[in-house]
């Protein structure tokens, strides 16, 4: 136990260095739709640490929503991909991109997010319609109140909202009908075995069919093999992200993976 502590008080000093550092990186997976082409990216953090490598979210997000460290992670992500969306914007083979970004419940619900955001997508000079926030159903239900007015001050900047994960959470329809949502995400929980567990395809089914009838594009993320696609494509979900056609990218790298004609 000793032990266990002492390597999460070096990893959360390290972490606290790694935005003044310029430790942090942006990557980004294509989401597809069914043609193959490319139609946006979410952006991941990834963390380049001198000694350790490079060291994958699930190292330390945890860790970071249990501080406030989250908080500046979160804003050193946002500024990122709106930077990287003015960068987009200069390029025909880029500029119809959209961005998402995940947005924890601590960043979400800090009292002047809003505002932040708002200045974020001022001082980088982004299309507010070429980004989107992903939100978590956990997130979301959370004082459902004050929730849905500051997803309508979002929504009025010209952003674009996501529900990610849905499906692993308790949020009831009534719940989900009152959002003003532009999206839901299927959960690679259930994309996993979708081709082999009845259960699964019915979950996704039901996904999908709730988003037709709400209104609401649907994607699925986590996708790895031709089968999980298709099965996809049979429940009209059209819009993909995963594996089988990407991992997340380095800008350069996913600049060159439209080129190759991926996108195109």
């Amino acid at each position: 136990m000793q032990t266990a502590l002492e390597e999460r008080s070096a990893l959360e000093a390290d972490l606290r260095n790694a935005v003044s550092d310029g430790q942090l990186r942006a990557f980004y997976q294509p989401q597809l739709d069914d043609s193959g082409r490319v139609i946006g990216a979410e952006a991941l953090l990834r963390w380049l640490h001198p000694a350790r490598g490079l060291v994958l979210p699930g190292d330390f997000i945890a860790l970071a929503e249990g501080t406030d460290l989250i908080r500046p992670l979160g804003r050193w992500v946002l500024e990122s991909a709106c930077q990287q969306i003015r960068k987009w914007s200069a390029s025909k083979v880029t500029q119809h991109l959209i961005v998402a970004v995940n947005v924890s419940a601590r960043q979400f619900h800090q009292s002047d997010f809003v505002d932040e955001l708002a200045a974020i997508v001022a001082r980088t000079g982004a299309d507010p319609a070429r980004l989107k926030l992903e939100l978590t159903e956990s997130l979301v239900i959370e004082d459902i109140d004050k929730t849905v007015r500051r997803m309508q001050q979002i929504k009025a900047q010209g952003i674009a909202l996501s529900l990610d994960d849905f499906g692993t959470g308790f949020s009831s329809l009534s719940c989900l009908k009152r959002l003003p949502l532009d999206q839901i995400k299927v959960d690679q929980v259930f994309v996993r075995d979708l081709a082999s567990d009845p259960d699964d395809e019915a979950i996704v089914q039901a996904i999908v069919t709730m988003g037709r009838i709400l209104g609401l594009d649907v994607i699925a993320e986590g996708v790895e093999t031709i089968a999980q696609r298709d099965r996809l494509r049979e429940f009209g979900c059209l819009r993909y992200q995963g594996y089988l056609f990407a991992p997340p990218l380095a800008p350069d790298e996913f600049e060159r993976f439209l080129c190759e004609g991926a996108g195109s």
